[in-house]
């Protein structure tokens, strides 16, 4: 108990010092744009794949599950928008980021500061974790957002595919189910969450580059850790935050 409270304190003042003293804007917007790059759109191609066959099979798996022939065939289209939406598209995605990008952040970091790149930043006067933690924050929060935009919408695209390619439903009725009841604030719901996710997985994987000790070996040994903890607190934030917006 005493070393999570340590952990946490020890976060807590990391996040501290990346708010307090950020480097001059010129820098800042230059560091931004190159993270977004490396974090989120070289991440489009993954979150693409994975949604458009994850929206197929949610079709498949919900036209099969409904037999009884007095609910209309619609509610496949209706049940995959709902599960890509509320769920999906911004859980699984940053349960998937967390894998990736978490790795890439904490890993990087992780070899500046085994490297003494860190201690190099910090002997000139610049505050090496504002440089290096604020801009990856700020990118991927920002458009990650975007990216569940981009998962959902392939999503639906990838479960119309199937209902043509399969006929499970006629794709009238499945477009049918995805305007029924449609509710513009779970699109909101959904971003608010992968924005929180986002904070999560970056903050977390850089504290324990950042901290990173012992080598190579520690290097990864801090990218496993990353990504554990990423994903565990993803989940506890996700189960609050749906509790304090569908409540």
């Amino acid at each position: 108990m005493k070393a999570a409270l340590e952990l946490i304190g020890k976060y807590i003042l990391l996040m501290k010092m990346v708010f307090s003293r950020p480097e001059k804007a010129r820098i800042f917007w230059k560091q931004f744009f190159i993270d977004a790059e490396r974090l989120v759109l070289d991440s489009i191609p993954i979150v693409a794949v994975i949604s458009i066959f994850i929206g197929g099979v949610i079709v498949i798996q919900t036209a099969y599950n409904i037999e009884n022939p007095f609910i209309p065939k619609m509610y496949v289209g209706y049940m995959a928008r709902e599960s890509l939406v509320l769920e999906f598209c911004s859980t699984m995605i940053a349960l998937i980021l967390a894998g990736k990008v978490g790795s890439n952040i904490s890993s990087e970091i992780g070899s500046m500061r085994i490297t003494e790149q860190i201690d190099a930043m910090e002997m000139m006067g610049i505050n090496s974790s504002s440089y290096l933690i604020l801009p990856k924050l700020a990118a991927t929060s920002l458009f990650n957002p975007l990216l569940m935009l981009m998962s959902f919408m392939l999503g639906l695209v990838g479960g119309g595919l199937i209902v043509i390619i399969t006929g499970v439903v006629t794709f009238s009725d499945y477009t049918t189910g995805l305007q029924y009841a449609f509710r513009g604030y779970y699109i909101f719901y959904s971003m608010v969450k992968m924005a929180i996710f986002s904070f999560i997985i970056t903050s977390v994987s850089a504290f324990y580059g950042y901290y990173a000790s012992g080598g190579s070996l520690g290097v990864g040994k801090s990218s496993t850790k990353a990504i554990v903890v990423s994903s565990v607190s993803i989940l506890v934030a996700n189960l609050i935050i749906t509790q304090l917006m569908l409540n």
